[in-house]
């Protein structure tokens, strides 16, 4: 009987030695689990903004920054060594594959928008003080001149020979409502090509969701200009999104607001009931240059132009409502 009892309760003690054993195994796996879904983040200043990259492996950071610090030197403005520079100071130049592609780029949303989508507002982004942060209210004098620099049409591009020419002297190209997205765009194919296959990166709002964050989609907050929260989140995989509105650049004269978003047929910031403009599509230029395109537009005019796109979502918040 002495015998029996010892046996059992050896037998007890074997099993909870067991299960001991398998608890903590699982707790170490969890925990090694949770090491191996962490996420690495890290900010830089680039292309005039903040840009933050997001990803569980640590390469995606360097890689990201490495690309837009290089397209950042082909069509920054502010740069006098870029592309764009010496565009603006030369009126004729050959240029990289990369900058002839932009300005292609920016050719085609120009004659899809009917000229709402301009790159050549530089000279009218100079006159009221968005280039060198004097903001100013210019004459309608002034206004008519720099109006006569305006025009995509005014660009004739040799895509044989990478070549762009100015045909009136003083135009002047701000590529800042595409080059971001532009910039993006190559950072993701850049990470792409490194083997890494998930990853967020965040240029000022011009943002790409490489595929998934541990399974579930990237969520992304859309900023509501009317209130101190934001509007809604986005579930994103694979997917760009860009927001256009009149509250990140401007100044206030005389009660009245003034955007950095010109409407390029006036020579005038945009006035409208239009607030803000986010646009999701395939890629982090077409969402870019589209939120800028149909905030120009206005809310009817811009919906009709975002149907010629294929796999686009806008969604538009007017000074009234939500829509």
């Amino acid at each position: 009987m002495n015998i029996r009892i010892s046996h059992i309760a050896y037998s007890i003690s074997l099993k909870k030695i067991i299960l001991l054993f398998a608890i903590c195994y699982l707790l170490f796996a969890i925990l090694c689990g949770c090491q191996n879904r962490r996420l690495y983040k890290d900010t830089r200043l680039l292309m005039g903004t903040f840009v933050e990259v997001v990803s569980a492996d640590e390469r995606a950071g360097r890689i990201a920054f490495a690309e837009i610090k290089r397209i950042e030197g082909l069509l920054s403005k502010y740069k006098e060594e870029s592309q764009v520079s010496r565009l603006n100071k030369l009126g004729e130049l050959k240029v990289s594959p990369d900058t002839l592609y932009v300005l292609c780029e920016a050719g085609k949303f120009w004659r899809a928008s009917d000229g709402a989508f301009d790159v050549t507002v530089g000279p009218l982004i100079d006159l009221w003080g968005f280039t060198d942060k004097k903001y100013r209210l210019p004459d309608k004098s002034k206004i008519a001149e720099a109006l006569k620099l305006v025009g995509f049409g005014k660009i004739i591009i040799d895509e044989k020979n990478n070549m762009v020419k100015f045909t009136a002297r003083g135009l002047k190209l701000d590529l800042g409502a595409i080059a971001k997205g532009y910039a993006v765009d190559c950072a993701v194919k850049k990470i792409k090509q490194a083997g890494i296959n998930s990853c967020l990166i965040n240029a000022g709002g011009d943002i790409y969701c490489l595929g998934d964050k541990f399974g579930r989609p990237w969520r992304v907050a859309v900023r509501n200009p009317l209130g101190n929260k934001c509007s809604g989140y986005l579930q994103l995989k694979d997917k760009a999104v860009a927001t256009s509105g009149n509250y990140e650049q401007y100044f206030i004269s005389k009660g009245r607001l003034y955007s950095h978003i010109f409407n390029p047929q006036t020579g005038y910031p945009v006035d409208s009931d239009v607030v803000s403009v986010t646009v999701i599509a395939p890629d982090c230029l077409t969402a870019d240059a589209l939120a800028t395109s149909i905030f120009v537009l206005g809310k009817e005019k811009g919906l009709k132009l975002a149907k010629n796109f294929p796999n686009i979502e806008v969604k538009v918040i007017e000074k009234n409502c939500n829509k």
